[in-house]
């Protein structure tokens, strides 16, 4: 699909170590950290490691050679480009130990959280505009209304809350796919971001997808990466939850042995998507879950706080999609209502709707048409429940048919007869169970 998108501005790297505004010790204790740990001995080796440029990580060792926590060992074979090599001293192992039973975070630089802010806001997820194109692309699989895209347009290019609402196996959880897919353009996620000497890790292979880089040339100091490589460029991500979301998943996750944090769900999907689906199936009631929500829907930032009580704003540049089969009115106060930006409908499929998705997916299922199943379905099934129509019936439907055709042996067809055995298997009756 051809995406329309703007570049994000990419993080710039550092020039120096002036540029870093990090702690000067905790940088070093990091590069001591990781060279114990990864028994990185060259320029290149180490600059990698920590993810940063040659010449700043020269500084950060020309620094720690003057504190004689390391020391050269000679130059190289050529195999390495004829770079010096470096070890720690015995007082850099030391110090080595001593960081690491503070802290054992090593590796990939953190980025300092008010860095970390500009860069969201050079990507935000409001800066996003998407057309009536894009989304229909990313929808090209579903069979929607009009009149659904023309209130879900406006709420994916604004960025702000949508509160999708009605009967199940409608699509909601597809349509907030299909939300995702049409954004289209990256991001750019830092392995871990630093508050008050604190680190909290962002970037996690689970919810971010990676692109693709080409790789430096390990014997050059000049690294070729045209963005600050303590980030990972990735697609903009997405975080689907369900029934099994509370209220400590929104929270800074603490690591009493690494001495780190990890940071929670709403962190990790900044500039991308939410979902939250089954919304009233969570443990919590969902007014409890709105209530969270309330200052970061609001004023665009989140409060998390340290293990010493300490509490500190974070961005939050999230598209929040709550998905529910009960009626708004049910779940929450008209207070929490307001809150949600966007409250959009998600209704079962006319007949002729309906018609068209059965069509569609018989023909990806190999299995033909039959009209006298059609006419005994339209006219003697559903009239049973109301002529109430949903979007999972024909799926479900065709694959019960296609199962009782392997079963027997015979060709995929449909008939009134399969469209009864079929039906038996979609709805339970009201019947009291003989013990």
């Amino acid at each position: 699909m051809n995406m329309q998108t703007t570049a994000v501005m990419a993080p710039p790297a550092p020039k120096g170590l002036g540029e870093m505004r990090l702690p000067i010790v905790m940088m070093r204790d990091i590069m001591l950290k990781t060279i114990f740990r990864k028994n990185a001995d060259t320029v290149s080796e180490i600059a990698a490691a920590i993810c940063l440029p040659g010449s700043v990580t020269q500084e950060l060792i020309d620094m720690a050679r003057e504190q004689k926590l390391i020391e050269a060992t000679g130059t190289l074979n050529a195999n390495s480009g004829n770079e010096m090599g470096y070890q720690l001293t015995d007082a850099g192992k030391a110090r080595a130990l001593d960081a690491l039973s503070q802290s054992e975070y090593f590796g990939a630089m953190p980025v300092p959280l008010d860095v970390y802010r500009e860069q969201v806001e050079r990507q935000s997820i409001r800066n996003i505009q998407v057309t009536r194109d894009q989304l229909t692309g990313a929808m090209g699989h579903l069979v929607l209304p009009d009149s659904l895209l023309d209130q879900l347009g406006p709420a994916v290019s604004a960025g702000r809350s949508v509160l999708m609402y009605g009967p199940p196996g409608n699509g909601k959880s597809s349509i907030s796919n299909g939300i995702r897919d049409a954004l289209g353009d990256n991001v750019y996620v830092p392995y871990a971001i630093e508050y008050a000497g604190q680190v909290i890790t962002v970037y996690d292979p689970i919810v971010h997808t990676a692109i693709e880089q080409e790789a430096d040339d390990p014997n050059s100091l000049r690294r070729r990466k045209r963005f600050d490589s303590r980030y990972v460029q990735c697609e903009r991500p997405t975080v689907v939850t369900g029934g099994e979301l509370s209220l400590s998943m929104l929270d800074l996750v603490y690591n009493p042995t690494a001495r780190t944090y990890q940071a929670p769900l709403q962190l990790k999907s900044t500039g991308g998507i939410f979902i939250v689906d089954d919304l009233g199936r969570q443990q919590e009631p969902p007014q409890a879950l709105i209530n969270r929500w309330i200052v970061p829907l609001e004023e665009n930032k989140d409060i998390l706080g340290l293990q010493s009580g300490e509490k500190f704003e974070v961005p939050f540049d999230t598209l929040v999609i709550f998905s529910t089969n009960f009626h708004p009115n049910e779940i929450f106060d008209q207070a929490a209502l307001r809150r949600i930006f966007f409250k959009i409908k998600i209704d079962g499929p006319n007949q002729e709707n309906f018609l068209k998705i059965f069509a569609m997916v018989a023909r990806k299922r190999g299995m033909p048409l039959d009209e006298a199943a059609l006419v005994h379905l339209l006219k003697v099934k559903y009239p049973t429940i109301n002529n109430v129509y949903a979007n999972y019936q024909p799926i479900f439907l065709i694959d019960q048919m296609i199962s009782i055709c392997e079963f027997e042996g015979i060709p995929y067809q449909m008939s009134p007869d399969l469209i009864d055995r079929a039906w038996s298997n979609m709805f339970v009756k009201d019947e009291a169970i003989v013990k």
